[in-house]
């Protein structure tokens, strides 16, 4: 009977052992995954990165020129910033695809509204050939209405400068109740932006509807002027953050620490 019950005891420890060693793998490796995703959390991504004041950049930013000009391409650049799915931001994706497709129409409905009897007419003397010339003032016009428009919309759309809010709080009690605050936030940015890019569409189809029912014959020239406007909008982004890049690299590069004019106006650019 002893050894009988000796075997089961110590069966039974083993048991509790496994268990409990079971348990602190599970434990460490829990600690680990919430370690690593903490550390995750401290890395500066590329909209911090690039917003940092002088004194701190010189410190923590050690990027070289390609890799500061590609940050600004995902952040900025409109393809890149809604497709990229490995961006480090904190923005939600599918906020992000849909503004893409939101800001074309955006482009064509703009389009729309430039063209007038005076356009219509140079169309009708043109005999329906597509006049680039002519065409270009009201491409750039509508471009620059169009980039106005998306600034309000992302402003309403993204997360990202409230999530930062909250990774620079230094205490509990600062994160819960800025973690309450920012939810309320969120939450009315994102209903007004569901609210108020419903309302656009709703307009957009209705304009586009009647345009295109009433001037058959310009349908053409508004679909190429639109994609003309909406194709330098994608395009433009690759020669312009090639100033600041350099702008930037250059004066946190220097020996001489006394280039913070020029890197405001990298940040300008």
């Amino acid at each position: 009977m002893n050894k009988k019950s000796n075997k089961n005891n110590s069966s039974i420890k083993r048991k509790i052992n496994n268990g409990k060693n079971k348990t602190n793998t599970l434990l460490n490796n829990n600690n680990n995954q919430n370690y690593e995703r903490y550390k995750e959390m401290l890395i500066y991504n590329d909209y911090e990165m690039n917003s940092l004041e002088y004194e701190k950049a010189l410190i923590f930013d050690k990027r070289t020129c390609s890799q500061y000009y590609i940050s600004l391409l995902r952040i900025n650049h409109l393809f890149i910033f809604s497709f990229y799915c490995k961006s480090n931001d904190y923005n939600v994706q599918i906020i992000k695809i849909f503004l893409f497709f939101f800001f074309f129409a955006v482009h064509l409905v703009i389009n729309a509204l430039f063209f007038n009897e005076t356009t219509i007419h140079q169309i009708y003397e043109d005999e329906g050939e597509f006049n680039f010339i002519y065409q270009i003032s009201q491409i750039l016009y509508s471009s620059l209405i169009s980039v106005i428009i998306n600034r309000i919309v992302k402003f309403l759309s993204l997360s990202e400068n409230q999530i930062i809010e909250l990774k620079e709080q230094t205490t509990i009690i600062n994160v819960n109740q800025k973690t309450q605050a920012i939810s309320k936030t969120l939450k009315i940015k994102f209903a007004l932006f569901f609210i108020i890019s419903f309302l656009f569409l709703l307009a957009f189809t209705f304009y586009i509807t009647c345009f295109c029912g009433v001037f058959v014959n310009t349908q053409i020239h508004l679909i190429k002027d639109s994609v003309i406007s909406f194709g330098m909008s994608l395009i433009y982004p690759f020669g312009i953050y090639l100033f600041p890049s350099i702008i930037r690299i250059t004066t946190l590069r220097s020996k001489k620490k006394n280039k913070k004019c020029l890197y405001k106006l990298s940040k300008i650019f």
